[in-house]
């Protein structure tokens, strides 16, 4: 089953046993994928669809705002409007691949360093562009670019 159509599924669902905040979610995630899809069809046809791997792309995006609110709310002090925004990323990382542990995403970086031959902070970018694509949604490019920046620091 596509991810779109387990969204729209599980928002039937949410409607029926009045769970707001699971329909909420839900909806904004069928709205930014239909605005992804709206946005490709010029370039693919009239009755485009995202492909799972757009609609990762769409959800990890929208995982990525609900981080930044977070911290935001925590730096302002807003702990209760936190608590919301990690509600929300919850149901949201529910249809994200399994989020990699920072030890293995260290371990991929390392792997990356070793095969662009970097040796230093200037080297970021190239390391970044080779280890991007094998992670896929499956860890945070913020916590991936904090371990790269770790490992090519001078020592």
């Amino acid at each position: 089953m596509s991810i779109k159509r387990r969204i729209n599924d599980d928002l039937k669902v949410a409607l029926k046993s009045g769970d707001k905040r699971r329909l909420e979610v839900l909806r904004m995630l069928k709205a930014r994928m239909l605005e992804a899809e709206v946005g490709l069809r010029s370039a693919k046809g009239r009755d485009y669809e995202v492909s799972d791997e757009e609609a990762t792309q769409v959800m990890a995006a929208y995982a990525k705002q609900r981080r930044d609110s977070i911290e935001s709310y925590r730096k302002g002090g807003r702990e209760e409007l936190a608590l919301e925004e990690e509600a929300e990323l919850g149901i949201v990382q529910e249809y994200l691949p399994k989020q990699l542990s920072a030890e293995k995403v260290r371990a991929v970086v390392k792997a990356a360093i070793a095969e662009s031959g970097a040796s230093s902070p200037k080297d970021l970018g190239a390391v970044m562009k080779l280890v991007m694509p094998k992670l896929k949604g499956a860890a945070d490019g913020k916590l991936v670019s904090q371990i790269a920046a770790e490992l090519l620091a001078p020592r």
